[in-house]
């Protein structure tokens, strides 16, 4: 569901500056920002650092790009 929302120029044009750094569109730009800042509300003890990367493995294992662990090393009896 689309929905309008005003914005400030400054914002929108901070927004379209990292969009065009991040290849995404300006929506997309604020989409993502609003994703972090979700996370980053639900979990105040995650770094920034550890939530982008657990947002990349996911879509690595999403898109196939992981392989199986595998053990190196004998289990000491």
């Amino acid at each position: 569901m689309a929905t309008s929302v005003r914005l400030s120029d400054d914002f929108v044009s901070e927004v379209n500056i990292n969009a065009k750094v991040a290849s995404r569109s300006v929506p997309k730009q604020i989409e993502h920002w609003a994703k972090i800042g979700k996370i980053a509300e639900d979990n105040p003890d995650l770094s920034y650092e550890f939530i982008r990367e657990s947002l990349l493995a996911r879509e690595e294992i999403n898109n196939g790009e992981v392989t199986k662990y595998v053990r190196r090393t004998r289990r000491r009896n």
